[in-house]
């Protein structure tokens, strides 16, 4: 079973690779981002200061990492996936998190609790996550598992950070729904 979800999960991965998707990106969709001003399948290169193609090896994993969380949060998340997936360093929880963040809201939910799973494995107090794990243990009507994550988040930073804020919230529409 883990050995077929691997292969899913790899062929999810993969497969933006190979149908030239666009790489553009944005705080939010409308941020400014200097990868916003570059052409279709290309993102900024801080080092080169230009728009490039991105290739393995190319660009550093700082660089993936931000034009990928760019672009899932301006909700382009198979191209953040395609992106994200260049990283050197496969093993970064901030890679982890956008790739179980882009995979949970293009509907594939298993495959990113999966990368949230593996994300805590190594930093189990990255926060970020254990907010995205919450909603995600939401979407597929696990209250409990959210709960969890909330309790998780409280131990680690307390009830005044903004993750425990915005998985309470979520939390509490679920429960108003």
């Amino acid at each position: 079973m883990r050995r077929r979800l691997l292969i899913q999960v790899m062929a999810v991965v993969a497969l933006p690779l190979f149908v030239a998707p666009a790489f553009t990106a944005g705080e939010g969709g409308g941020g400014g981002s200097p990868t916003e001003k570059c052409k279709k399948g290309e993102v900024w290169d801080k080092k080169k200061q230009k728009c490039v193609t991105p290739k393995y090896g190319m660009l550093d994993d700082n660089n993936i990492y931000e034009a990928g969380h760019d672009l899932a949060m301006a909700g382009r998340y198979d191209e953040a996936i395609a992106v994200l997936s260049l990283a050197a360093n496969k093993q970064d929880p901030r890679i982890l998190n956008y790739l179980g963040y882009s995979h949970r809201h293009s509907g594939r939910i298993t495959v990113g609790l999966g990368y949230y799973e593996e994300a805590l494995r190594i930093n189990p107090d990255y926060t970020l996550v254990r907010e995205y794990l919450g909603e995600a243990h939401l979407q597929i009507g696990d209250l409990a598992g959210a709960r969890e994550q909330l309790s998780e988040i409280e131990k680690r930073t307390g009830k005044g950070s903004r993750e425990y804020g915005m998985l309470a919230e979520q939390i509490d529409h679920f429960l108003r729904s």
